[in-house]
């Protein structure tokens, strides 16, 4: 798993809060990560609101794990959104032929 990805994680049902995203995502892949990472290790997630709740903070900081704060509304820094746009725009360009 290291060096390459994660399987894909899916949430089986319900919605993600921050206890959740704790328990699911951050204590098995966020010390994973690190522990292989060491010191240069950067977590990186998103505005999201399930990523930015108390219980999130509180496990970042006791696992010692580093993370980038986004400034509100920062949609330019995230690289998902550049992938849509650059996968989006060609896909809008093209002109639909008429059917017979």
């Amino acid at each position: 798993m290291l060096g390459s990805r994660t399987d894909l994680h899916i949430f089986d049902a319900g919605s993600v809060n921050g206890t959740r995203y704790c328990n699911e995502i951050l204590l098995p892949y966020g010390r994973l990560f690190r522990g292989a990472m060491g010191p240069q290790f950067l977590f990186m997630d998103d505005n999201a609101p399930c990523h930015r709740t108390v219980t999130v903070e509180e496990l970042l900081e006791s696992e010692d794990i580093e993370h980038i704060d986004w400034s509100a509304r920062s949609l330019d820094l995230n690289p998902v959104k550049h992938v849509r746009n650059l996968l989006g725009r060609p896909v809008a360009e093209l002109t639909a032929l008429p059917l017979r």
